[in-house]
């Protein structure tokens, strides 16, 4: 059985990542990269599908847990009747093959543990072969893969795992590093585990001093700061992609089928991911990012997809796993995302605004990418009144979603701001004639007049969340009445126990089962639209209530169950983190903050 999604911490080397539990395992981790097969796949079934637990002998140790401030080193402190001991856990920059070191480190006393490494690979499924090496080492080779086990403890093999139970005395360490490589090349060296570490610390600290040398009061520093360290070990650094999470499959309701593979790049990311890093001071990811989304998106605007795969590869099959039996029996497990796709038409504004605010923080020449972005409004302009899958990513059929049409605007605000502003060719009067029928015809149709809010889909009477952002995408200002009463809509219909859902699942046909929990971005946004409407004393409170959701290593998932108080949903997900810090942000802005940056419609209020 894994353990509730918000016990578990995050660890990773910028390339693929690691879930460590409470009780000290592993229960999840892909090699070598965020998507490859899963080697530790316990957190999706049981512990014969993988794992790596070090814990006491003790079955019942008082737990505590941190991270070394401003890194990703997580520490474990385990106390027993028989002593104390701290389980270090960190993968190190990698600089050849990758490697997970665990040191245990004794601190009073003397206490027994216990080792338990299952490596099964492909996800769970493949047992591999395991040897002793000429140097000592455990050797575990299956197809492709291969992993080496360094270590002084002695071990031995158990009904097809390998375990040792040994003592940790009090100022005495024993270390464990755990490296991959690909089957055909050689096996790979042990890193030196306390240089390793003392390197990883120092990566991490001076990564995170950029942050606070830009200049950012006190409030919420631990926050913020643990939120871009997040991002950052998000971010496949090969390429600059960030994945949305480093997980799939973890449920956004127990027990049912609304489980996705999140081991994926995102474009509807572009922006906020953008806002967050550059204004946290980090333009160096911000280009990179930048970068990753002009080759992803890169060849004929019309097979542009809404995601990527980490290197920007455009095949991402999705397919189910059967000898997986979901997380708490949440099935089915799947690889890959059929929401690849679809067509969502939001994803037109979100590009087009991050190039736009791109320039804005001059990440590179004004002009490059123009030609490419010409060509997508294009495209644009002659799709933009087709019915989609909207942001959402429904499976139930392709409508007219407010959202999507406000964000075609956006795409061609954003074009006629970057010619006005940067000097760039393209036929103006064109943009702004089909800017201005845009915005009349989502005011004439996304609008209900008798709910006075904008409504999920033109002429229904649903709501959705997306809709909080119309002010902040400068699609009207936020003192525009249709703004404040959508706000007020949202409030009264979509709130549940003072949390934002992103619409009623028994109300919209999505082609699933209803129920989720609420998904935690929404709420930011809401913070952020009291932010925007001069409500900052409640906008505050709000954002401090999402604080204090964050599990105790300062992570969240993607989405909240109030009633059960607990996370649902992929974990960590980048998108709730960059929301947190964006709202941070703007709640930290001495003025109210610009609705990314865009100036109100030139219109006046359509």
């Amino acid at each position: 059985m894994p353990s509730a999604i918000e016990d578990y911490g995050l660890i990773g080397d910028c390339e693929t990542a690691a879930l460590v539990a409470k009780d000290g395992s592993i229960d999840w981790l892909c090699w070598p990269r965020f998507d490859s097969g899963a080697c530790f796949a316990a957190l999706l079934g049981d512990a014969d599908n993988g794992r790596w637990r070090l814990a006491p002998a003790d079955p019942k140790p008082t737990v505590t847990r941190r991270y070394r401030p401003d890194t990703l080193i997580l520490e474990t402190t385990f106390v027993t009747q028989e002593g104390e001991a701290t389980l270090i856990d960190f993968f190190p920059l990698r600089a050849g093959a990758s490697s997970l070191v665990r040191l245990v480190r004794g601190e009073r006393g003397a206490v027994r543990m216990r080792c338990d490494l299952t490596l099964r690979f492909d996800h769970g499924a493949a047992i591999p072969w395991v040897r002793r090496t000429a140097d000592g080492a455990w050797l575990a080779v299956s197809g492709p893969d291969q992993v080496a086990l360094h270590t002084a403890v002695a071990l031995r093999g158990e009904g097809m795992t390998t375990v040792a139970e040994f003592t940790v005395h009090a100022g005495h360490t024993a270390p464990f590093v755990l490296s991959y490589a690909p089957s055909h090349l050689p096996v790979p060296d042990p890193v030196d585990a306390f240089q390793a570490l003392r390197d990883t610390e120092a990566f991490w600290r001076d990564w995170a001093s950029a942050h606070h040398k830009h200049g950012h009061p006190d409030a919420w520093r631990d926050a913020l700061a643990r939120s871009l360290i997040t991002l950052k070990a998000l971010i496949y650094a090969p390429t600059g992609g960030i994945v949305a999470a480093p997980t799939t499959s973890l449920p956004e309701k127990i027990g049912g089928p609304r489980n996705w593979d999140y081991r994926i790049c995102w474009l509807r990311d572009a922006t906020l991911a953008l806002l967050a890093f550059m204004n946290a001071g980090y333009y160096e990811e911000a280009r990179e990012w930048r970068k990753w989304l002009l080759r992803a998106a890169a060849g004929s605007p019309s097979q542009m997809q809404i995601m990527y795969g980490l290197a920007g590869e455009k095949r991402l099959t999705e397919w189910e796993i059967p000898w997986l039996s979901g997380y708490e029996g949440s099935k089915p497990v799947r690889i890959g995302n059929a929401a690849s796709e679809q067509l969502q038409i939001d994803v037109y504004g979100e590009v087009m605004d991050a190039l736009h605010q791109a320039r804005i923080g001059s990440l590179r020449n004004p002009g490059e990418g123009w030609d490419f972005q010409c060509a997508l409004v294009e495209h644009l302009s002659k799709i933009w009144e087709s019915p989609d899958e909207g942001i959402w990513e429904v499976r139930g059929g392709r409508q007219n979603f407010t959202h999507s049409k406000v964000m075609a605007w956006v795409a061609i605000d954003r074009a006629i701001r970057s010619a006005e502003n940067f000097g760039l060719d393209g036929p103006l009067d064109q943009w702004r004639a089909l800017r201005q029928h845009m915005h009349r015809q989502v005011c004439e149709k996304g609008f209900d007049p008798e709910i006075g809010a904008f409504v999920q889909t033109y002429g229904s009477k649903n709501l959705d969340a997306s809709a909080l952002l119309i002010p902040a995408v400068g699609f009207l200002p936020p003192d525009d009445p249709r703004v404040t009463g959508t706000i007020a809509a949202i409030e009264r219909r979509l709130m549940r126990d003072g949390f934002v859902m992103r619409y009623h699942t028994h109300e919209t046909d999505d082609g699933l089962p209803p129920g989720e929990g609420a998904f935690l971005a929404c709420s930011f946004w809401l913070a952020d639209a009291y932010v925007l409407t001069g409500r900052r004393a409640e906008a505050k409170k709000l954002f401090e209530r999402l604080l204090a959701l964050r599990n105790d290593l300062g992570l969240l998932s993607e989405e909240y169950d109030p009633g059960a108080k607990r996370f649902l949903g992929n974990f960590p997900q980048a998108f709730s983190h960059i929301a947190l810090v964006n709202t941070a942000h703007n709640l930290l802005s001495q003025s109210r903050p610009r609705p990314h940056g865009a100036r109100p419609p030139p219109h006046g209020r359509a």
